[in-house]
């Protein structure tokens, strides 16, 4: 092994040493693989929380109730849904929502606590220039707060070969999550999102906001589109367009309908946190105006659903001269509310003197 003449050089430690046994390392065994089992465990270990009835009424008795964001349609720390059809406002509800969250100021009549709120606001639906030329007047925009942020999605014409459209854009918003810290998160609207028309789709897509709800503790207004409806009919959980998941993976959801004659009204489809308050008997009337730099609903009271399903010449009095005077303000002729009500412009000239 080693020469005499190099052994004489060396220490008697060193030379017990070198002539010591032989060390044999033995071979390192490749760590088993994990089964099909142990990844079932793994996944769902911590999965569930479990305690008494008792010991989750101990927890919870002291903890804050879960405060109204927009009144007892949409409350803190819920997936909400605001469905109605195309053109019926459902953007410019969900900006005047935004403003009040931000400015810490309720849309009358509606209740608001909590406190100011920062909301991230991804809107699909308008560019950049529909969005400033709707809130601006005369080249002077609209005071919006600091807290209110906006994001609108970049055009993309090709997506890289083996990426999913899909996980892009969930980790995209995840990313502006992350960097904005919002409270409130407001997707207008859905269908950009995911196919949410089949089963598979609307059960990813709910999956993945109730995750990201839960993560990042937001309050979420998702708006999403009806198909086509029968006039005249109520507005029920299936005219939301798209799987049934949707609806039912949701704390809850409210619509925007509107009757006969254009009026628009506000109803509560799902709630959990609240009782349906404003349900078929006692929808939330709504007037579509712009005060200057300003596009917003204003709330002028509440009639039952089918009141406003019932065509013009099925009305009552009362109701009839309510509709004139609306339809007069948003500068309809007499001529043309006429034609609306299906009465004479006579009957028409006496129901806004109030003498019909």
């Amino acid at each position: 092994m080693y020469s005499s003449s190099y052994q004489d050089g060396l220490t008697a430690l060193e030379r017990e040493m070198l002539s010591g046994p032989s060390v044999t390392h033995a071979a390192v065994q490749p760590a088993a693989l994990p089964t099909a089992q142990d990844r079932l465990h793994q996944a769902a270990a911590g999965l569930l929380t479990l305690h008494t009835a008792p010991d989750w009424m101990r927890q919870e008795q002291y903890t804050r109730p879960a405060m109204p964001l927009f009144g007892e349609f949409w409350h803190e720390n819920e997936l909400c849904i605001l469905f109605a059809d195309t053109n019926m406002g459902k953007s410019v509800l969900a900006v005047q929502i935004a403003n009040s969250l931000t400015h810490n100021q309720p849309i009358d009549p509606l209740q608001l606590h909590g406190g100011h709120r920062t909301v991230l606001y991804l809107d699909f639906e308008l560019s950049a220039k529909q969005f400033e030329q709707r809130y601006s007047h005369a080249g002077e925009p609209y005071p919006f707060d600091t807290s209110f942020h906006r994001a609108q999605l970049n055009p993309q014409p090709h997506w890289p070969e083996g990426i999913n459209r899909e996980q892009v854009i969930h980790q995209a918003i995840t990313q502006a999550v992350e960097k904005v810290r919002p409270t409130v998160l407001i997707i207008d609207n859905m269908t950009c999102l995911s196919n949410t028309a089949h089963a598979t789709g609307a059960l990813a897509l709910m999956e993945q906001l109730k995750a990201l709800k839960a993560r990042h503790q937001l309050s979420i207004l998702a708006l999403a589109h009806t198909p086509k409806r029968k006039t005249g009919a109520p507005i029920t959980p299936n005219d939301l367009q798209g799987s049934k998941l949707l609806l039912n993976f949701a704390d809850s959801a409210f619509a925007i309908g509107a009757g006969h004659y254009g009026q628009r009204y506000l109803k509560q489809i799902k709630q959990r946190n609240t009782t349906g308050h404003y349900g078929a008997d006692n929808v939330c009337l709504l007037q579509l105006h712009k005060t200057r730099d300003f596009l917003q609903f204003r709330f002028t009271g509440h009639t039952t659903e089918q009141q406003l399903l019932n065509k013009p010449n099925n009305i009552g009095h009362d109701h009839r001269t309510g509709i004139a005077a609306h339809l007069s303000g948003r500068g309809f002729s007499q001529r043309k509310i006429a034609a609306v009500l299906e009465v004479s412009v006579g009957l028409v000239n006496k129901l806004l003197k109030g003498d019909g």
